[in-house]
Parts: structure tokens; C-alpha cells; sequence
């Protein structure tokens, strides 16, 4: 059954805040869904055609920082699919996309929080995002 996760970070006036609704639903893998993503030994991700290839990524990342607990706790495997992913335009990053599976999965298995999270950047005004212990996942290193 699917569940719904409505992740909201409020920011300054300035920055009004972000947000993103994210249901999905858990499963053995080979039980319905088609296309899946390999995130992690048996951690699968399913997303619902016509995501956009920057939503895709980040929540590949959001659900990759839980996939070593996951797949332990999963031995017969794990496919995590994703029926929708809905936003306000104005208050929306992809990066919300990871968070937005970050919080829904933490919610969903009881797991530990991995440090991800936004925050209001007053003196650049834009948006900082931490990855906890993870490097920013879609830097080259420069």
C-alpha cells in the first residue's frame, strides 16, 4: 500500500520554502513493476513515467544513502516504487527530491537520519544543502 510524505522546509521571507510530496510504496522486487533502477545490491527504485531525469537522480540519491540498511534488512530484496512525486513550481529544488525520500523512508522503516536537510542561505540568498556524510553527490570534484 502507498503512502504519502509531505516534505515542507520553511525558509525566510526572503526564500519562501520548499516543498514536495512524495508517494511511493515498497515491495519484493519482480512484483509488478517494470524498468526498475539498481540503487544497491537488491535496492531497486521504480519511478513513474515521464520523471524528470533531475527528479530521478536525486531520488536515486535519497534512496541510495539507506540502501546498505535496507538491503540488509531485505535479504529477498527490496523495490522501492515511486507512484508520484508532486511540488508547488514555486517552492520546489530537485534536490527536494532526495530529501522528499530521505524523510519517506525514514518514516516508512524506522531508519536512522542520514544528516541530510536545507537550509535558508540569508547571505547568498539561495538554498544550502548538507548530504550529512556523503559528498555532494553530483560534483565532479572541481
Amino acid at each position: 500500500m502507498s503512502s504519502t510524505f509531505k516534505y515542507r522546509c520553511r525558509g525566510s521571507c526572503s526564500h519562501g520554502g520548499l516543498a514536495a510530496d512524495l508517494t511511493a510504496e515498497h515491495r519484493l522486487p519482480g512484483t509488478g513493476a517494470a524498468g526498475c533502477l539498481q540503487i544497491y545490491r537488491n535496492v531497486s527504485l521504480a519511478l513513474p513515467s515521464g520523471t524528470h531525469w533531475r527528479d530521478a537522480a536525486w531520488l536515486a540519491f535519497g534512496l541510495s544513502v539507506h540502501s546498505a540498511d535496507l538491503s540488509s534488512a531485505h535479504p529477498d530484496g527490496l523495490l522501492v516504487e515511486v507512484a508520484a512525486l508532486t511540488f508547488p513550481l514555486a517552492h520546489y529544488r530537485s534536490e527536494v527530491a532526495a530529501l522528499a525520500m530521505d524523510a519517506w523512508l525514514r518514516k516508512e522503516f524506522a531508519l536512522p537520519d542520514q544528516g541530510l536537510r536545507a537550509a535558508p542561505d540569508e547571505e547568498n540568498g539561495a538554498w544550502r544543502f548538507q548530504w550529512g556524510g556523503h559528498s555532494d553527490p553530483f560534483s565532479d570534484g572541481r
